[in-house]
C-alpha cells in the first residue's frame, strides 16, 4: 500500500531552485532513505511533506488525499509526524509533558490519565523510562532526541518523518539510535530517515532516493545505491570515478 506520494514537486526561494520536479512513493512497512550532500534540498523536502512549506509546482498525496497547501497541524492530525534537524523540545517543560503535547494535538487526542499512562509508556519505550518529571533543558542530546521522539509518537503517526536524527552523537549513541529505529519499524511504522552517517542509511533503509542541488538523480536498494557511479561522484568528486 503506499502511503505517501509525491508527483513533480518542486520549489524555489527568490529564483534558486531548492527542490526540482522530485518524485517519490513510500510503501507501507518500509524505511525510505533519503540521502545527498548539504544544500542538496533534503529537509526542503521534508519541509515540503509535512507542510512547512507548499509546492510551487506538483503533487503531494498521503493516504489517497492531497495535502498541498493543509498546514502543518492537519496534515499531522491525518497521520504524519517529524523531527527536527535541530532538535525542538519545549525547554520550559518538563520531559512528560513535552510528550502530553504530541498526545493533544496528533490522530488519537488523548486527556487526563489516558494521556499520562501513554506518555510514560512512550517514554520508557525510547529509553526514557524514570525521567518524567526533568525539565527537558536539564537532558543531554541524545535524550533530547529521544524526547522529540517520543512527542512525535505521541500524535500516533501512520509514516514518521526523521530528519538527521544521529546527527551529532557518539558511536555508542548512534547504535542506540538505530536500534530505536529498528524497533519502530517492527512496530509496523513506515519512516523516512534524512541521514548524513551514510553507512547508518546504508544499514537501516530498503530503499533510497539521493538528492543532488534539488534534484532526485537516483533510487533504488541500498546495495545499487552505494555502487552507482553518479551518487559517488556527488560524494567523492570526478576524481573517484575515474
Amino acid at each position: 500500500m503506499t502511503l505517501l506520494s509525491l508527483d513533480k514537486v518542486s520549489k524555489s526561494f527568490g529564483g534558486v531552485a531548492a527542490v526540482r520536479g522530485v518524485s517519490l512513493t513510500v510503501e507501507a512497512g518500509e524505511i525510505l532513505g533519503v540521502m545527498g550532500p548539504n544544500g542538496s534540498g533534503k529537509t526542503t523536502l521534508f519541509n515540503l511533506i509535512s507542510g512547512a512549506l507548499v509546492p510551487d509546482s506538483g503533487e503531494i498525496q498521503f493516504l489517497g488525499g492531497r495535502t498541498n497547501g493543509l498546514p502543518p497541524h492537519r496534515i499531522c492530525r491525518r497521520g504524519l509526524a517529524r523531527t527536527f534537524q535541530l532538535v525542538r523540545p519545549f525547554l520550559g517543560l518538563t520531559v512528560l509533558e513535552n510528550v502530553l503535547v504530541g498526545l493533544g494535538y496528533g490522530c488519537r487526542r488523548l486527556t487526563g490519565s489516558a494521556a499520562r499512562n501513554r506518555a510514560k509508556e512512550l517514554l520508557s519505550s525510547v529509553g526514557l523510562d524514570g525521567q518524567s518529571a526533568r525539565p527537558a533543558h536539564t537532558l543531554t542530546v541524545m535524550d533530547r532526541k529521544r524526547l522529540e521522539l517520543a512527542r512525535a509518537l505521541g500524535t500516533s503517526p501512520k509514516l514518521l518523518m526523521l530528519d538527521e536524527f544521529m546527527a551529532g552523537l557518539t558511536p555508542v549513541e548512534t547504535g542506540e539510535a538505530m536500534k530505536l529505529i529498528r524497533a519502530l519499524q517492527n512496530q509496523g511504522l513506515t519512516l523516512i530517515l534524512v541521514e548524513h552517517i551514510v553507512w547508518a542509511l546504508l544499514d537501516l533503509s530498503q530503499r533510497i532516493i539521493v538528492l543532488s542541488a534539488g534534484e532526485k538523480i537516483a533510487e533504488g536498494p541500498p546495495a545499487s545505491i552505494a555502487k552507482d557511479p553518479q551518487v559517488i561522484e556527488v560524494y567523492l568528486g570526478e576524481s573517484a570515478t575515474s
